[in-house]
C-alpha cells in the first residue's frame, strides 16, 4: 500500500507527537507499505531516523500518488483536502483536540465538517467527536515495549519519588499542579519522606522543589528515569492518548490521573485497578497521591496491573497492521465510513 502522511503547516520536531509519525512511518515501511511524509519544510526531528521518504513540497503537483493521505495536524487539513483524487483517500489522524492552534467552533467548522475519514487516537477523542454526531475510527500508535522495561528496583527505600513532565508551552499539562503537589507533601510529610523527579526537553529550571531533573533523556536514561519513580503524576488535560504514563506503566510505575475527559489516559487507566484517578481538581489531586505515598502495596499492585493493561492495547507494529486492515477495508468498501 502507499501511504502519505500530510504534515503541511505542521511539520516535524522534537515532540511527542512528532515522534508517533515518525516512529507511525517507520513501522509501516518495515511492514514493507510505501510511506512517505509530505512536508512543506525541513524535517528538525532528531530522536529518531526516518525510514522512509520526507518530501519538502514546493509544488503541490509534486505530491506523489498514494492509495490514501493522512493529514496530522489541524493545520495540514486544508492543503491536504485541496490534493487530486490521485493522491489518495483522504483522512485525518485527530491525535490532539488542537485548542492551540484554532478555537471550538473553528475546529467544528474547518475541521470535523471536511469530507475526510477521522481516525482518533484515544477514547476521549472518539466521544469528543460523537458528541458533535461525528463519526471517527480509533487507531492507537502503540508504545514501544522493547524500550521500557522494569528493574525491580523500588524496594527498601526510606523515601517515595514522584515523578512527572515538566512543560509549560502548553498550560493544559498543568505541570504546576505536580510542583504544587510534591512542595505542599514534602511540608506536610517531611522533606525526607518525598522526592521529585522531572524531565522535560527545557534546560534544568533549578526549581528547588525537583530533586533531580533530566533534559531530552536518551531512551535508556528515560527507562531508567521511570524505573526510580514510585508515582508518576499525570495532571495533564487536553491530550489524544497520553504516551508519556504509558511508558512509565512499562516499568511497573503507579500513575495517578484525572477524571477530565481528555486526559488522554482513559484507555488503559481505571481506577484502582490499573491506576489512580482523581476528581479533577488539585485539592483531591494532592489527597490521592498523599493516599499512594502511604500504601506502598497498592502502589506495588497497580503498577503491575497497568503494565499488564498497557501491554494488552499492542506494541507499533500491532496497531500499524491495524490500520492497514482498517485502510485496505475502507479502500475496498466492505468498511463503511459515515461522513455525516
Amino acid at each position: 500500500m502507499k501511504i502519505n502522511f500530510s504534515l503541511f503547516n505542521t511539520g516535524l520536531g522534537n515532540n511527542g507527537g512528532s515522534q508517533s509519525i515518525v516512529r507511525s512511518a517507520n513501522t509501516l515501511t518495515k511492514l514493507g507499505h510505501v510511506v512517505n511524509i509530505i512536508d512543506s519544510g525541513k524535517n528538525q526531528y532528531t530522536w529518531d531516523k526516518l525510514l522512509c521518504n520526507h518530501i519538502i513540497i514546493k509544488d503541490m503537483n509534486a505530491v506523489p500518488d498514494a492509495d490514501v493521505i493522512i493529514a496530522t495536524g489541524f493545520k495540514s487539513v486544508s492543503p491536504t483536502m485541496s490534493l487530486p483524487d490521485r493522491c489518495g483517500l483522504k483522512c485525518l489522524w485527530i491525535r490532539g483536540w488542537e485548542l492551540w492552534k484554532m478555537n471550538e467552533q473553528e475546529i467544528v467548522d474547518k475541521i470535523l465538517k471536511t469530507h475526510t475519514v477521522k481516525f482518533v487516537n484515544g477514547i476521549g477523542l472518539f466521544e469528543k467527536l460523537k458528541s458533535y454526531n461525528v463519526d471517527s475510527f480509533l487507531v492507537r500508535p502503540g508504545t514501544d515495549f522493547d524500550d521500557f522495561k522494569p528493574l525491580n528496583q523500588r524496594s527498601n527505600r526510606k523515601y517515595v519519588v514522584l515523578g512527572g513532565l515538566f512543560h509549560f508551552k502548553h498550560k493544559t499539562k498543568r505541570t504546576e499542579w505536580i510542583l504544587d503537589t510534591a512542595q505542599g507533601l514534602k511540608k506536610r510529610l517531611g522533606d525526607g519522606s518525598v522526592k521529585l523527579w522531572m524531565f522535560g526537553t527545557n534546560g534544568d529550571p533549578f526549581l528547588s522543589v525537583i530533586n533531580k531533573y533530566v533534559q531530552q533523556p536518551i531512551m535508556k536514561e528515560k527507562n531508567d528515569f521511570y524505573n526510580g519513580v514510585d508515582i508518576w503524576l499525570s495532571p495533564s488535560m487536553l491530550e489524544g492518548l497520553h504516551i508519556v504514563p504509558q511508558e512509565a506503566m512499562l516499568t511497573e510505575c503507579c500513575v495517578l490521573t484525572t477524571e477530565t475527559p481528555l486526559s488522554g489516559t482513559r484507555d488503559y487507566i481505571q481506577d484502582q485497578v490499573t491506576g489512580s484517578v482523581s476528581k479533577d481538581n488539585i485539592f483531591a489531586f494532592v489527597k490521592n497521591t498523599e493516599n499512594l505515598i502511604k500504601n506502598p502495596m497498592l502502589r506495588d499492585h497497580l503498577g503491575k496491573r497497568g503494565r499488564e493493561q498497557v501491554l494488552r492495547l499492542g506494541n507499533r507494529e500491532d496497531n500499524m497492521k491495524r490500520l492497514v486492515g482498517l485502510l485496505e477495508g475502507l479502500l475496498s468498501g466492505t468498511i463503511k465510513y459515515n461522513y455525516n
